[in-house]
């Protein structure tokens, strides 16, 4: 049976223990996945298919036994965990069900033209696999985004092999993914070195293997879900190699939340239970909290928000996440003008959630905009009080980019709001209205990205359009039928959508 991933004994250490970390455990797998890049980039879509498929049915197989790894090591609700992983298989499906249409090669054709002037090559264009990507799993999400998480799968889902560096909030659950991972890609038919696993050993040197990761000259392409330090560094890395590669960074973000004085006249109870969901969900733990929300001076939302903020103290994912935390909230609380609205006792267990308010006039005093708009990871956000909806538009003008931003409005004439919704989509990626952006569900049309520094590309790890990052064009000149890649082949013996002659053709399917 072929072995897509080979994990030495010594990575099944348990955190403490000696590994084989850093250039050997990098380089031996960088270069079985550039060797099976040779086989990969030829592979067919009904062979890459059936990778993701096999994959996603081994993890719904071994979901119970990978979801008690994750609950011990994380802290996170099971029922949380068990319908990440649900999202994971599920994902990793979607994007079998993207190769399949075939629109993901962007295929296009323009027969020769000798009457053009100047006269016209027989020109065809299709997108190929970039090669090897390095993907770095984050720490709050540990399936959806980490080992067999959406990069991973878009990056398979093309063909491109994947090094997985493991996140050390959850060692155990990594190595044993990897291993299900391998084992379903090899029943799968899957190249040798298709998909690996580095810097999964607790041992002080994850940091260097993710630099070395990032600066190996066979690696064509990195993604990373993280904090904007980390990301901005392996990003700066990235740049700054002989041969510099696209990386694809989401790093951080505030979400912003407006509720206009109609919204909350009219349902500002219920919106403080839709708030106090959101922001508290996973120990606030999640990339599209709702970090600021703009009320009206004296709101029913924030009166009625604090009997729906948790007392107890939750753990968070890590040291690190909890140390931010902490830090953040008492850099928050310690600026004139900031109060306390609810929660805020914590303990040695944990801290508890917390709620603060500030007017709109100290919000947008530079002296201490830095501290309130900078992103605090966890269970806590920040009510803006304004008086007048019109000052909004400049003070939102400022912020920094987002995945998300929120309108809650009356249910009439007010989706205009005097340019409130173009100011906001000119900060964010996905732009809700009457509801909380914690929850992204995983379709085509998805989107989860945003302007610096929530993400550093177009294209993000959610979503059809996933695929596009770790692909690059290519154009086929006067080229023999015989080099022609399948989805080119003028019958189009894939029977997917094209654009031949500048028309869009839609095959109709048998």
């Amino acid at each position: 049976m072929t072995d897509a991933l080979t994990i030495e004994p010594a990575h099944r250490a348990r955190p403490g223990s000696e590994s084989d970390s850093g250039s050997g455990e990098v380089d031996r797998a960088v270069r079985a996945a550039d060797l099976a890049f040779r086989t990969s980039v030829r592979s067919p879509a009904t062979d890459r298919t059936r990778w993701l498929r096999t994959v996603a049915d081994r993890l719904d197989d071994a979901a119970d036994e990978l979801i008690a790894i994750a609950t011990a090591e994380t802290g996170l609700a099971t029922p949380r965990l068990v319908g990440e992983v649900a999202r994971t298989t599920g994902q990793l499906r979607m994007f079998a069900a993207v190769i399949e249409e075939g629109s993901y090669v962007e295929a296009i054709i323009d027969h020769a033209a000798t009457s053009a002037t100047p006269p016209r090559p027989d020109l065809r264009r299709t997108l190929r696999p970039i090669g090897p990507v390095a993907v770095f799993a984050a720490s709050n999400f540990p399936f959806a985004f980490s080992v067999a998480g959406g990069d991973t799968a878009s990056a398979l889902a093309i063909g491109a092999p994947v090094i997985v560096k493991a996140h050390s909030g959850h060692p155990l659950l990594s190595l044993r993914t990897a291993e299900i991972v391998s084992a379903a890609l090899a029943e799968a038919g899957a190249p040798d070195g298709l998909f690996g696993l580095v810097g999964a050993a607790a041992d002080g040197s994850s940091r260097a293997i993710g630099i070395e990761l990032v600066e190996h000259p066979l690696v064509a392409a990195a993604s990373f879900t993280g904090s904007v330090a980390g990301g901005r560094a392996l990003a700066d890395r990235a740049a700054a190699r002989p041969e510099p590669i696209p990386f694809f960074g989401e790093l951080g973000s505030l979400n912003p939340v407006v509720v206009t004085a109609e919204a909350d006249a009219a349902r500002g109870e219920a919106l403080a239970a839709g708030l106090a969901g959101s922001f508290q969900g996973s120990a606030g733990q999640l990339c599209t909290k709702p970090g600021i929300v703009f009320v009206p001076r004296g709101s029913v939302l924030e009166a009625a928000l604090p009997p729906h903020v948790g007392a107890a103290p939750h753990r968070l994912l890590t040291e690190a996440i909890d140390g931010g935390f902490r830090n953040g909230v008492e850099h928050l609380a310690a600026v004139p003008g900031v109060e306390l609205v609810a929660g805020g006792i914590g303990s040695e267990n944990g801290p508890a959630p917390v709620v603060y308010a500030v007017g709109l006039d100290a919000f947008a005093d530079d002296r201490h905009r830095d501290v309130l708009t900078r992103e605090v990871f966890g269970p806590t956000t920040l009510l803006v009080r304004y008086d007048a909806q019109d000052a909004l538009l400049p003070v939102l003008t400022e912020l920094e980019g987002s995945l998300t931003a929120t309108i809650h409005a009356a249910p009439e004439g007010e989706l205009v709001l005097d340019g409130l919704v173009e100011v906001l989509a000119a900060r964010a990626g996905r732009l809700l209205f009457d509801g909380w952006p914690t929850g992204v569900a995983v379709t085509w049309s998805q989107h989860h990205g945003g302007p610096w520094p929530a993400t550093t590309s177009q294209h993000t790890s959610v979503g059809g359009t996933a695929v596009r990052r770790f692909q690059r064009p290519i154009v086929y000149q006067d080229a023999p039928a015989a080099v022609l890649p399948p989805e080119l082949q003028e019958d189009n013996p894939l029977r997917i959508p094209r654009r031949v002659d500048g028309a869009l053709r839609l095959p109709s399917r048998p």
